[in-house]
């Protein structure tokens, strides 16, 4: 049995755990129970109704944050000739091919997004057991395996806040929206990008009730569940 603090019991007061929360209310709880010394992430955790070792029921891919995350992204490129230059002249932070892959493997993994051009895959693609437990393996699945006239798109994406969402092995999506200082609505706009793209790439394979269940929390708080209904017809538009 987890023991928490006084601090987290006091948050946890404030969310009544039989009530399925409207998006909204359930942001205005998690943002006034925030009690801690840095500035939380809002994370939110959707329960799948899918199974994770069927192929067909697989889901991946990106949501763009119109609020962003809240903090600088570190972007690398694995580029080489003039997709260097394009992705210098993009503003990526971290550029190169062979150097950059031998520094990784040595241990360096200071950035927070990787891009990289199909061509060098191939080189790129040793580093899969010390990026992709990370998240942070090129993937064409997620839109980081960009042709060289496509960096420049890419690259700013990213640097906007261009979150992957993808099931994991208990079948649960895990994503971040932001940070608690963030207002509502901008809160509210990121969860609402998140939630259209997720209903949007619902598999083919997928049977039956696609998302089980929908809970925010911020990274010391405890879960708020939403309602599901309204969280599923959430729409920028």
């Amino acid at each position: 049995m987890v023991r928490h603090g006084k601090k987290y019991q006091e948050a946890a007061a404030q969310v009544d755990r039989t009530t399925a929360y409207q998006p909204q209310e359930a942001i205005k709880i998690a943002k006034k129970s925030a009690h801690a010394k840095f500035d939380e992430t809002l994370e939110l955790h959707l329960r799948m109704g899918l199974d994770p070792r069927n192929a067909q029921q697989q889901v991946r891919g990106i949501a763009l944050l119109p609020h962003g995350l809240g903090k600088k992204v570190r972007i690398l490129v694995f580029a080489e000739g003039e997709a260097e230059k394009i992705a210098e002249g993009a503003g990526a932070d971290f550029i190169g091919s062979d150097d950059l892959i031998k520094k990784i493997e040595g241990g360096w993994i200071d950035f927070d997004t990787a891009i990289a051009i199909p061509e060098i895959m191939g080189k790129v693609g040793k580093l899969g057991k010390i990026l992709g437990r990370r998240g942070l393996m090129p993937n064409p699945k997620s839109g980081t395996v960009a042709a060289m006239n496509d960096l420049p798109r890419v690259i700013e994406d990213a640097r906007k806040g261009r979150v992957e969402y993808k099931l994991d092995r208990t079948a649960i999506i895990h994503v971040a929206l932001g940070k608690v200082s963030f207002d509502e609505k901008m809160l509210m706009d990121n969860l609402t990008a998140v939630m259209e793209a997720v209903v949007k790439a619902r598999p083919s394979g997928a049977k039956g009730q696609y998302v089980k269940s929908a809970y925010i929390t911020t990274t010391m708080g405890p879960g708020i569940k939403l309602d599901l209904s309204t969280a599923l017809t959430l729409s920028a538009s």
